[in-house]
């Protein structure tokens, strides 16, 4: 199984531009599964819209993961209605949303899990007082097949423990959240591949695909370079985060960067 993973995609320019290379993507190198995190491929950067989710869907993307942007409007809220869009898995009933999602794979089935950190979930309100430790919920849920975790965090000691605590279990433990991608990519002992942070899809020139002048502006009137808000994405040329891997039984064979 060849499956091809790609980092947060960053604003209305990337997702275009995913949407129109991804077919090319696919049949280049005989893609089985596409994963995408598209938590911030609203245009303003922040959630995803209903459209985007389909478009994305209908363009070659299998499973869309989220983040802490996932309930960044009613727009992306309704965006998860979608059986194909998850958000982190570790949250407490109550939150709008699924976690985890078993699809078919050429007659084998292959698990997508979210998870996320306390630290990538501390700010976000609609989750407030409802974050539950990613490995507990993980232990806990029903996950047949190939597995594939989506743990969007801060912090890359997390991943990597949490990697090691799975190693044998899934295929492989996909970074998400940062947006700068980490330079190893890792097969552990047991066959689960980790990758820290795959990076994002999205716009250079800025910060994390976002305009800089705005965080800079806060920075320096008040000490908090979000006090005055996050600016929309920048345009510009698109880095491609992505990882392809090959599976087999369950384990992963390699792990590459595409770029």
């Amino acid at each position: 199984m060849i499956v091809l993973f790609f980092g947060d995609i960053v604003g209305e320019e990337a997702t275009d531009y995913l949407i129109k290379r991804l077919p090319q993507l696919r049949a280049h190198h005989r893609v089985d599964l596409v994963i995408a995190n598209a938590e911030n491929c609203a245009p303003n950067g922040l959630g995803m819209t209903q459209w985007q989710a389909k478009a994305l869907l209908d363009n070659g993307v299998d499973v869309i993961t989220g983040g802490n942007h996932s309930w960044d409007s009613e727009e992306s809220v309704c965006a998860l209605d979608n059986p194909r869009v998850l958000r982190p898995l570790n949250l407490a009933d109550g939150v709008p949303g699924r976690g985890v999602l078993t699809v078919d794979v050429d007659d084998e089935q292959v698990t997508v899990v979210n998870l996320a950190d306390e630290c990538a979930m501390k700010s976000v309100k609609a989750t407030k007082g409802k974050w539950l430790p990613a490995y507990a919920s993980w232990a806990a849920v029903d996950a047949p097949g190939t597995v594939f975790v989506d743990y969007h965090g801060d912090h890359v000691m997390e991943k990597q423990i949490f990697a090691r605590a799975v190693d044998g279990q899934v295929a492989a433990v996909l970074g998400t959240h940062t947006h700068e991608p980490t330079l190893p990519l890792h097969v552990l002992p047991g066959g689960t591949a980790l990758v820290t942070d795959v990076g994002m899809t999205g716009p250079t020139g800025g910060v994390q695909g976002f305009g800089y002048d705005i965080f800079v502006a806060g920075l320096r009137k008040t000490g908090n370079p979000f006090e005055l808000g996050v600016p929309r994405p920048v345009s510009g040329s698109i880095a491609l985060g992505a990882v392809l891997l090959e599976v087999a039984g369950g384990r992963t064979i390699s792990i590459q960067r595409v770029s």
